[in-house]
């Protein structure tokens, strides 16, 4: 089978760190890569799953009370005032 090039784009960090790790399995990021590819056409699909973090209850609790009015602080005058807030 013929075999064709791709471009990716990604940040640079990203590629090192996954190269690296790549590496450590035996196997460069074109294979990687493929080996991805063949997993997502024998999932129909991402070979993981993609999920929306949801909030947690404090998150959520204070969404509320944001929305609401309920609980909030400032304007401080200074940053020092506000610091102290936060420290309390």
């Amino acid at each position: 089978m013929a075999k064709e090039n791709m471009t990716l784009r990604m940040e640079s960090e990203l590629k090192a760190q996954a190269a690296a790790l790549f590496k450590a399995l035996g196997m460069d990021l074109s294979t990687a890569t493929g080996i991805f590819y063949r997993q997502a056409l024998r999932c129909h699909g991402l070979p993981f799953e993609v999920k929306v973090d949801e909030p947690n209850e404090i998150t959520y609790a204070a969404m509320e009370a944001a929305e609401t009015g309920e609980d909030m602080y400032g304007p401080f005058d200074s940053v020092a005032d506000l610091m102290e807030a936060l420290n309390a």
